[in-house]
């Protein structure tokens, strides 16, 4: 898989050590900057201030908003290594947040305050230009995100989607790619506006014609071509 792509990776530099300082004195992590969240904990909230920019370390995190009927929009699910909370940068002093960060297991974050962020970008060249890339690479996400809900089907979203998260999160074991802790099925129908049944019956044909295989805990793509290939010839 194309590691580069990894926001981690971004410049080279070590992102953990600058979200997660380590006293010396002891080795543990900053409590002021470190947090552990229960499953099913709101991290943040709409209408909360967007003062904060977060780090996972360990666990998985839900962005999402909900609409005027109250309806839940999911907009990412983040895992360990990612960053969220970014937009706070652009953010007017005492600007509220727009979506919620919602931990969907045992989560850890560390935490930058604004001031923080502000004074790492002035020292730290590469620590600049990777916030810059960070939102830069969200946007452009979301821009695709939102060309695929207008101008392809949902069997093209699912397949576009399951190609795109074995691409960036997968892991290549011979000539297999598999991606840990997959995702419900109901996950993946809130990422690409469909339906539950919709994603089932999706996965179970690529996994009848062998191109996948799956399970509560991973996702086996078996044949990274020819997943590519459906992705390709679905209609639209």
């Amino acid at each position: 898989m194309d590691r580069s792509n990894s926001l981690w990776h971004l410049e080279n530099i070590d992102i953990s050590g600058i979200f997660c300082p380590q006293k010396v004195e002891s080795g543990a992590l900053d409590q002021q900057k470190h947090r552990d969240h229960k499953r099913g904990e709101y991290i943040f909230l709409p209408e909360e201030d967007a003062d904060k920019v977060y780090f996972i370390s360990e666990g998985r995190v839900k962005i999402g908003s909900y609409n005027e009927e109250g309806k839940e929009i999911t907009k990412a699910i983040l895992g360990p290594g990612e960053v969220f909370g970014e937009l706070s940068v652009l953010s007017k002093e005492h600007e509220t947040r727009r979506d919620f960060a919602y931990a969907m297991e045992k989560t850890s974050t560390c935490i930058l305050s604004m001031d923080e962020i502000a004074s790492l970008m002035r020292e730290y060249t590469g620590f600049s230009l990777f916030m810059m890339k960070l939102m830069g690479r969200r946007i452009l996400q979301m821009e695709k995100r939102l060309e695929s809900l207008v101008f392809k089907d949902s069997r093209t979203r699912i397949i576009e989607f399951l190609y795109n998260l074995a691409n960036d999160k997968g892991q290549r074991v011979g000539y297999e790619v598999v991606v840990r802790k997959f995702m419900t099925h109901q996950e993946i129908a809130n990422l690409t506006a469909t339906s539950r049944q919709t994603v089932t019956t999706i996965l179970n044909d690529l996994r009848n014609r062998n191109i996948l295989t799956f399970n509560r805990k991973r996702l086996l793509v078996r044949d990274m071509d020819l997943l590519e290939k459906e992705m390709s010839s679905t209609g639209v």
